[in-house]
């Protein structure tokens, strides 16, 4: 089945900023200057407004995996949604530093850069421009009883940051990547098999 270039919509908290989801130490960062967004990132078993679902457990796996490139400080995310698979540093305009589950939502805290793209994120969240979080990842979807599920394929590979309408709901677009890049190394493929296998154990 062929693989295309998911995403998945959620608008942030007011301002950008969950304030009772940050430490003394990160709401300290933010009042010297920094900017910490926080907010959900994704939701499994829900079906979107486009149809579609993200079952847990293949979600669940994703988020471990990505849990790794968090505690690596490698969760690099970009301003708007590239029309590829792959994270350009230079474009790159945040860190994601924490990920945990509420139920079925994957929440996180996002860690604005002092980068080209992070300074024009930090003006775009401090002029009040409403952000929506965007994860980006590559997958094969089938069709059930009216719904779009999510296949067992799906790679997470990041969560940029997006302008869309002020909704409560997800938004999702879906693009067919022509040219799929090996987006992950031999390494990091090594690590999912492993992960599979072992599951907890490893832990």
């Amino acid at each position: 089945m062929k693989k295309v270039l998911l995403r998945e919509y959620y608008e942030l908290c007011e301002g950008g900023v969950c304030q009772d989801l940050l430490s003394e130490a990160e709401k300290k960062f933010v009042a010297n200057g920094g900017m910490m967004l926080s907010g959900k990132l994704q939701e499994a078993d829900v079906q979107n407004g486009n149809g579609r679902i993200y079952p847990q457990p293949i979600l669940e796996r994703e988020m471990k995996n990505y849990a790794k490139l968090v505690k690596e400080r490698r969760a690099l995310g970009e301003l708007d949604h590239p029309d590829d698979s792959v994270i350009n540093l230079k474009n790159a305009s945040h860190m994601v530093t924490e990920v945990w589950w509420d139920g079925s939502s994957v929440m996180g805290k996002v860690k604005v850069l002092n980068t080209p793209s992070g300074k024009i994120l930090q003006e775009l969240v401090n002029d009040g421009v409403k952000l929506g979080i965007s994860s980006r990842g590559l997958g094969s979807v089938r069709e059930s009883k009216g719904q779009t599920i999510v296949e067992d394929d799906f790679q997470l590979i990041c969560f940029d940051f997006v302008s869309e309408p002020s909704t409560p709901e997800a938004y999702m677009a879906l693009q067919e990547s022509k040219n799929r890049p090996n987006i992950f190394t031999k390494g990091d493929k090594i690590n999912r098999l492993l992960n599979d296998i072992v599951g907890d154990f490893g832990e």
